[in-house]
């Protein structure tokens, strides 16, 4: 049953502000959040050694001619591929103690999204179609096969919509802070008014450009407030590295303005609720990791995922908010190690 449109504002509204970390114009409250997030009554956490978290990348870079540009990825491992697929404002980096824990389970390829990481920079929209047309594209270069998708926010767009085209040649997917109903597509009237704000703010000709090129309000000021811990400034920088001169800084425009929103824009609407009728309806293997209080996966959409979703997991990781990858890369690469290693046990009977 579709959630009522009180519960999904609070869904698509308050949660989506833990992730913004904003509130109108723009003002940081890094310090609300966290004690927002510290105050919740705690959920057990899963039984594992304290998180090692590391700024440094210790990974061979590789890149592959696609198209008209050049994708970097990370090639680490042998055996059945993992694609590591992240969203926006990151890249390949959030990766890097996630890698580690599975590497003794397949080949881990976590790529850099055109325009983002290491990546080429293609005079292009960097539209959702663009995107999904170079992901595409790099995974015929490498000549994936039966690859398990591990996907985060709009890399979670980019996979399903890959997945929904080529289900024969995707063997799973694990998934976080990931853009699915109930939340997506939205509308304004669903989203809280500072969020609806936000979008209008990122979406208008002059404000948008101010925000996201000038600003670079996505690293500067965004990206620290999406999760629990502090990033030190050497993490900081190498989330910098990519986007120094605002001429680089387009993708990071281009995000915000294909959410979908009031069934706008049209192509990306009807991508997510196909992907979202798609979800439902596949039997692939499913592992949906998550945290508290999260910011685009909330209990909520945890608990409405998993009453509609078939062959579907769930695997809690603890207290983060947006970017769960560097709170708890330990709890996550487990998670998805064991969930894989179980796959594998159930197609070898």
């Amino acid at each position: 049953m579709p959630l009522t449109l009180t519960r999904r504002r609070a869904v698509a509204g308050v949660a989506g502000l833990r992730l913004l970390g904003f509130a109108p114009p723009l003002r940081p409250i890094l310090g609300q959040t966290r004690a927002a997030a510290a105050a919740d009554e705690p959920v057990p956490a899963p039984a594992v050694p304290p998180e090692v978290i590391s700024a440094d990348f210790p990974f061979d870079s590789h890149f592959v001619d696609v198209l008209d540009s050049q994708i970097h990825y990370v090639d680490e491992g042998e055996g059945k591929p993992f694609l590591l697929v992240h969203g926006a404002p990151t890249s390949s980096y959030l990766w890097r103690n996630v890698i580690p824990w599975l590497v003794p389970h397949g080949r881990v390829i976590a790529v850099d999204l055109i325009g983002m990481g290491k990546s080429g920079k293609p005079d292009i929209a960097y539209s959702f179609a663009d995107q999904s047309r170079y992901l595409e594209a790099f995974v015929t270069a490498l000549n994936l096969r039966a690859v398990t998708l591990v996907l985060h926010d709009w890399g979670s767009a980019l996979g399903f919509d890959y997945a929904t085209h080529h289900e024969s040649n995707v063997a799973g997917i694990a998934f976080m802070e990931a853009l699915v109903a109930p939340a997506f597509p939205a509308t304004y009237d669903a989203l809280s008014p500072e969020l609806a704000n936000f979008f209008r703010a990122a979406r208008d000709p002059k404000t948008g450009p101010v925000l996201f090129i000038g600003q670079n309000a996505f690293i500067e000021q965004i990206l620290p407030n999406a999760l629990v811990r502090r990033l030190s400034e050497a993490e900081l920088d190498a989330y910098r590295a990519p986007f120094l001169d605002p001429a680089s800084r387009k993708p990071l425009l281009a995000f915000p303005n294909q959410v979908p929103i009031d069934g706008e824009p049209a192509d990306v609407a009807a991508a997510f609720a196909r992907y979202n009728d798609w979800l439902v309806a596949s039997t692939l293997p499913k592992l949906h990791v998550y945290a508290s209080p999260g910011s685009l996966n909330p209990l909520a959409v945890v608990d409405f995922l998993s009453q509609r979703l078939t062959n579907h997991e769930s695997a809690y990781v603890g207290r983060s908010l947006h970017l769960i990858q560097e709170d708890f890369p330990e709890a996550v690469g487990r998670a998805i190690a064991d969930w894989s290693r179980r796959l594998e046990r159930t197609r070898d009977r």
